[in-house]
C-alpha cells in the first residue's frame, strides 16, 4: 500500500511541470501578453487537433514518417548491434574500429544531408540513410561498451568450461551486454525519430510529418505547426514505451547466461 501510494505521488508530481506550463500559457493568451500570430491560444490548438484528426493528409503524413523511421532505424540499429559486437569482442577490431567510429559520429548528423542528396537525390533513399546514421552510432557505442564489460569471472568459467570463443560470445559476453544494448537501441529510436523529422524538413520533399510542419510554416499557420509539434512528441513517446515494454518482457533471457541449450 505505501509502495503504491510513492508512486502515485511522484506520477502526480511529474504532471506539475506541464501543468504549470499550460496555465501560463492560458494566462499569456487571456491577457494578450504574448503575441497570437506566434503562439496560438489554446482554443485554436484545439480546434487544430481536430482539424487534424479529421484531415486524411495528416494521417498519410504521419505514417509515411513512421514507416521511413522503421526501414532507417532497423538498418542502422542492425549495422550499429554488429559492429558493436565486432568491436566489443577483439581488442585488435576495437583498435582498428574505434578511432575512426569516435572520429565520424562527431560530426553533426543534418551536416550529412548536402553529401547524400548530392549522392542519392531529394528521394526517400537519402533520408532513410540519415535515419540509419541516426540510428547506427548509439547502437555501436552502447553495444561494444556491454561487450566490454562482460563480467571477467563468467568469462573466465566459460574456459573453464572450454567454450569455444564463439560459444563465449553467444552465451556470455551477449546474454551480459542485452541490457546495454537495449539501452542503445531505445536511445537509437529517439535519434533516428529526431533524424526522421529533420530530414523531411531540411530536404522537403516527398510527403512526412516534417514536410507537413515546413508547409505549416510557410503558410504562417502557426496552430498546425504546434499540432504537428505535438504529435511528434506523443508518436515519439508512444514508439518508445512499445520498444521499452518489449525489451522488459525479454528481461528474463538475462538469467541464463551459462544455461544450456
Amino acid at each position: 500500500m505505501m509502495r503504491g501510494t510513492a508512486r502515485s505521488q511522484v506520477d502526480w508530481r511529474s504532471l506539475a511541470l506541464p501543468a504549470a506550463c499550460v496555465l501560463l500559457w492560458v494566462a499569456a493568451s487571456a491577457t494578450g501578453w504574448w503575441n497570437p500570430n506566434i503562439l496560438v491560444p489554446p482554443k485554436q490548438l484545439a480546434a487544430g487537433f481536430i482539424d487534424a484528426t479529421r484531415n486524411i493528409d495528416f494521417w498519410l503524413a504521419a505514417g509515411s514518417s513512421v514507416m521511413r523511421l522503421g526501414i532507417g532505424w532497423m538498418i542502422g540499429s542492425l549495422a550499429g548491434v554488429l559492429l558493436g559486437i565486432i568491436a566489443g569482442c577483439s581488442p585488435l577490431a576495437e583498435r582498428f574500429v574505434a578511432p575512426s567510429l569516435n572520429s565520424v559520429r562527431q560530426v553533426a548528423l543534418f551536416a550529412w544531408i548536402p553529401l547524400l542528396t548530392a549522392w542519392f537525390g531529394d528521394g526517400d533513399t537519402a533520408k532513410v540513410i540519415l535515419i540509419a546514421v541516426a540510428a547506427f552510432f548509439p547502437a555501436a557505442l552502447n553495444t561494444e561498451i556491454g561487450c566490454r564489460e562482460a563480467p571477467a569471472a563468467l568469462i573466465e568459467v566459460g574456459r573453464v568450461f572450454e567454450f569455444s570463443y564463439l560459444a563465449r560470445v553467444r552465451r556470455i559476453v551477449l546474454p551480459s551486454a542485452r541490457p546495454s544494448i537495449a539501452a542503445g537501441l531505445q536511445i537509437a529510436l529517439t535519434s533516428a525519430w529526431i533524424g526522421t523529422i529533420g530530414a523531411e524538413y531540411l530536404i522537403d520533399q516527398g510527403d512526412g510529418l516534417g514536410v507537413f510542419l515546413a508547409s505549416a510554416r510557410m503558410d504562417n499557420r502557426m496552430d498546425v505547426v504546434l499540432v504537428c509539434i505535438v504529435a511528434l512528441g506523443l508518436i515519439g513517446y508512444l514508439l518508445s514505451t512499445l520498444l521499452r515494454v518489449s525489451f522488459a518482457k525479454g528481461a528474463p533471457l538475462r538469467g541464463a547466461v551459462l544455461a544450456d541449450d
